[in-house]
């Protein structure tokens, strides 16, 4: 009798981990604003998967523009939405939006949308990061620039990534086939 009870524990603790996430709020809910000073409403995005990623432009990784401009043109008119967030959370970004506009465009002919220069980790950090770490746990919190995040279409959070991780690596090219498919 004490293993059966010892095992029923044992399986309601394992299901617990998978229902961390509440999710009273999907991204899909959230608005943010463009680079161009406009609200964008992530509604808009519903059914779309969506690979949000805080980005600088003076980073290690700032090459990465080229692969995340890459998988935003592969990628866009099966549903897949690029979502650049220039964030100065880690020093390496510029200070004006228009900058930063002007920066990706001349540099890497990005035309994926962009949002505002926003914070992303912490206390000041936007709205949908705090939703992100709420829904996701630590591993939604950027560590540095260049993290990503990928949303389903059902906006909740697919899986992240960590600034190491190429916009057109396996992994999230076999991610975001699964959640377009």
């Amino acid at each position: 009798m004490k293993k059966i009870i010892l095992f029923g524990i044992i399986i309601i603790f394992f299901f617990k981990n998978f229902a961390m996430a509440n999710y009273e709020k999907i991204f899909f809910d959230h608005s943010i604003k463009s680079i161009d000073d406009k609200i964008i409403n992530l509604n808009e995005y519903t059914n779309k998967a969506v690979l949000l990623v805080n980005v600088a432009s003076y980073c290690g990784f700032t090459k990465q523009y080229d692969d995340l401009q890459k998988l935003w043109d592969k990628y866009k008119d099966k549903g897949l939405i690029v979502l650049g967030v220039p964030s100065n959370s880690f020093n390496q970004e510029k200070d004006k939006n228009d900058e930063v506009k002007k920066f990706c465009e001349v540099n890497f002919g990005i035309n994926f949308p962009m949002t505002s220069i926003l914070e992303v980790k912490g206390d000041n950090a936007h709205e949908i990061y705090k939703w992100a770490k709420r829904n996701y746990g630590k591993s939604a919190v950027p560590k540095w620039n260049f993290h990503k995040i990928l949303i389903d279409k059902n906006g909740k959070i697919f899986d992240t990534y960590a600034s190491f991780t190429k916009p057109m690596s396996k992994k999230i090219i076999n991610a975001v086939e699964k959640i377009l498919n």
